[in-house]
């Protein structure tokens, strides 16, 4: 024991004598207890401990008990976390689904390396470098792996394609591949053009303003802009877009911490959309930089807001880089829409699983369901800049126009049948067997559009694989309110595989509320 405590006093000794020569604190320096702890464990605890996770553990703790937007992610998680914001990653070129253990190519990434080799459509990769893939239970995470790497590397891809006997081989060298941010952009009706946005990344501006170009070309003058479920992304994204929508001088945001000064993001003058009508869609998942754009058309009083209350992240982080890859993304201020609200939603520090029920309260007290239910304190009315309207700050976006959350319209039937992965299985399978008819019927998306029928078959397929799964409706009127939806879907799902996601929007759009809402404003002169 007394050998035990003399090395323990050594050891403090030795180390502070060490720290002190590299950092200039105070004997009772939080620093100082934070490094004396982790170095006795390290050293001295009965079993062996890794450093590196034991500091890793030290600064998840620290930043937990902020709140709840500030983290720590380590280098995988950096990477992961970084690739759809910045706009591309190291790969092949295609993408892809698992349908019966295996990699199926839904489309090749256009003028990607794949498809500059000749891998198409319909083909199935079992093989990488030699290592079958296919039918190993390998999972999907570990495929990736694989298929990834450095830009200029070679890959060599086994390929399984339908009508040819032999296994094909392809050598695939790897490149950038651009991530795109936005989901769709086409015209929904006459003059009016409709954009999804994913997130708010580094392309994201470039992205919106080639969709805002196109749909120019096609007579669009006025525009239906959809943030719904988008989780937010780089603030200064958020801040190109909205300076598109306003004139000169108009308060686009405005940031303030303790530590940091405030600041404040003004439109130039140069936007390309500042007349036409402007209805922005968002709803409960609605976040961070995608609230900055709403918050800016909504307060500058240039659109209206359709759907539900946003998130409510009214919090801006700093990335901080670590030397082995890994970040610390530290809360410095917080970000103000331009009446002055801050649209952040209260939180318990320290208490995360709390703040990640909060969409589950909403629902839970109705305020998905019905606008009554919903709540704001007098302390929090602001007043929008030109028509003087009541907005609320202190927990997300109150719309202007709310539409509720339909939750009678997706059956519990339907709801199982997706989640159990049966309704997207299918629909491959479906598209796999039947791709070149579908190519020739089909050339372009408008005659899909028009004269293109859920096949009974594909329906039939959905149907008897949910009774093998014991999942089935329970009366003959829950099969027939869950039919027209469950068809639409498949719909959705066909075009987005014979073309892109923009057609799987145009058809599953049309059973949108929140999207329909709009096309009903818009009528109205």
């Amino acid at each position: 024991m007394k050998k035990i405590i003399f090395c323990l006093s050594a050891f403090f000794v030795v180390f502070s004598a060490t720290a002190q020569m590299k950092v200039n604190f105070s004997y009772d320096s939080p620093l100082r207890k934070l490094q004396i702890a982790e170095s006795a464990i390290n050293h001295l605890y009965v079993d062996s401990v890794d450093e590196k996770k034991l500091v890793e553990d030290a600064i998840r703790g620290m930043l937990e008990k902020l709140d709840p937007h500030s983290s720590y992610l380590n280098p995988d998680e950096v990477k992961s976390m970084n690739e759809p914001l910045q706009g591309n990653f190291d790969g092949i070129g295609v993408q892809f689904n698992m349908v019966d253990d295996t990699l199926l190519v839904i489309q090749p990434v256009a003028k990607g390396p794949s498809e500059k080799v000749g891998i198409m459509a319909g083909d199935r990769i079992v093989s990488v470098n030699d290592t079958a893939i296919a039918g190993v239970k390998m999972s999907k995470e570990e495929i990736m792996k694989r298929l990834r790497g450095p830009r200029g590397t070679k890959v060599d891809l086994g390929i399984v394609r339908r009508g040819i006997d032999d296994k094909l081989t392809f050598t695939v060298k790897r490149d950038k591949i651009p991530v795109k941010s936005l989901d769709a952009v086409y015209m929904i009706r006459p003059q009016v053009g409709y954009i999804r946005i994913g997130n708010f990344g580094a392309t994201t501006y470039d992205e919106f303003m080639e969709g805002i170009h196109s749909l120019r070309k096609k007579g669009m003058k006025d525009l239906i802009l959809d943030l719904q479920d988008n989780g937010g992304g780089y603030l200064q994204a958020a801040v190109q877009i909205a300076n598109e929508f306003l004139p000169k001088n108009d308060l686009i945001v405005y940031t303030e911490g303790r530590r940091v000064s405030r600041m404040d993001y003004t439109a130039q003058g140069n936007g390309e959309l500042t007349e036409g009508r402007v209805f922005v869609l968002v709803n409960e998942f609605t976040a961070s930089a995608a609230e900055i754009v709403t918050g800016a058309i909504q307060d500058q009083d240039r659109g209206i807001v359709i759907g539900r209350r946003t998130f409510g992240k009214g919090l801006v982080q700093r990335p901080l880089d670590l030397p082995d890859g890994s970040m610390i993304r530290l809360t410095i201020a917080h970000y103000y829409t331009p009446s002055g609200r801050c649209i952040q939603k209260p939180y318990k520090k320290g208490d995360l699983d709390d703040y990640a029920m909060d969409i589950d309260k909403r629902y839970k007290h109705g305020e998905l369901t019905n606008s009554d239910s919903i709540h704001f304190a007098d302390s929090l009315k602001f007043y929008t800049l030109r028509k003087q309207r009541v907005v609320y700050g202190g927990g997300g976006i109150m719309p202007d126009e709310f539409v509720p959350l339909d939750t009678l319209k997706y059956t519990k039937f339907h709801r199982q049948l997706v989640a159990k992965g049966i309704v997207i299985d299918k629909n491959l399978k479906y598209i796999d067997n039947n791709r070149k008819t579908l190519h020739r019927d089909y050339p372009d998306f408008d005659t899909f559009k028009n004269n293109f029928e859920v096949p009974q078959q594909l329906i039939d397929d959905v149907l008897k694989e949910g009774e093998k799964q014991k999942i089935t409706p329970k009366d003959d009127e829950e099969y027939q309110q869950t039919l027209p939806y469950l068809k639409n879907q498949l719909k959705a799902l066909v075009a987005r595989d014979l073309f892109d996601m923009s057609e799987y929007f145009a058809i599953i759009n049309q059973t949108s509320d929140v999207v329909n809402k709009a096309l009903e404003l818009l009528e109205e002169k």
